[in-house]
């Protein structure tokens, strides 16, 4: 049975609920859910625990769900793209966890694969390890880390088939397998949707037992926070063709 969905906008609007914890792909603003995030803010639903590895930045991405005031919790590894996140965790209106970058990635995944806590030496001695037990292996001290199980995911790949068997292009496949695999319900927005057996098997990378609605994205122009580059040096481009 196809798992493609249309009115997205409604079906998220009935799935969430105020308290809910959602887990969001993407890094920076490349491969988030933009059209999801959009859905997400649209319901007005309130109180939201969100799992990401940051929080977009002013006015894109989950940056919108800060400024519309949905989101009293935060757990991430980085958020320093974002003005009103500073603002509202400095001034007590926003509960943070910090959470290491890799040891967020494999809390995601162990949540996905049943796995309920795991070790690890990340953070061991820091303020990350706060409240947290702790156990020595082969003379080593590792803190304990809890699986995480969202009740809603959101992500972002580049193709799919109406099975829900995803791809990912580049850098979107960062968090969004992870946080494809970590909830119970599973939303993935999808540039391009194809039959099944169009994908190249060996290409799957979220299989579609971990998604149960698929929807188009819009095409809507793709952001990046920050341009780094710079004018070519004059002549570079004559250089470059003369030397290839």
């Amino acid at each position: 049975m196809s798992k493609v969905r249309e009115g997205v906008a409604e079906l998220l609007a009935q799935t969430l609920r105020d308290g809910m914890t959602l887990a969001v792909g993407g890094f920076g603003l490349s491969g988030i859910p933009r059209d999801l995030i959009e859905a997400v803010r649209d319901s007005g639903v309130k109180d939201l625990t969100v799992v990401s590895n940051n929080m977009g930045v002013d006015g894109k991405g989950l940056g919108l769900l800060l400024e519309n005031r949905q989101v009293s919790r935060v757990l991430a590894s980085y958020v320093g793209e974002n003005k009103e996140f500073a603002r509202q965790y400095l001034e007590g209106e926003l509960e943070v966890e910090f959470t290491p970058q890799g040891t967020l990635a494999e809390r995601l995944r162990a949540g996905g694969a049943g796995i309920p806590a795991f070790y690890t030496a990340t953070g061991v001695g820091t303020p990350v390890a706060e409240g947290k037990p702790t156990a020595e292996f082969d003379g080593r001290t590792y803190l304990q880390e809890r699986g995480i199980v969202a009740d809603v995911a959101l992500v972002h790949a580049w193709r799919g088939d109406t099975d829900g068997n995803l791809v990912y292009r580049r850098t979107s496949r960062n968090f969004n397998p992870v946080c494809a695999a970590s909830g119970r319900i599973t939303f993935a927005e999808v540039e391009e949707i194809v039959a099944p057996g169009d994908l190249d098997p060996d290409h799957i990378v979220t299989p579609g037992v971990y998604v149960q609605h698929v929807v188009q994205y819009s095409g809507a122009p793709k952001e990046i926070e920050q341009r780094t580059v710079r004018p070519r040096p004059e002549g570079a481009a004559e250089n470059e063709g003369a030397t290839a």
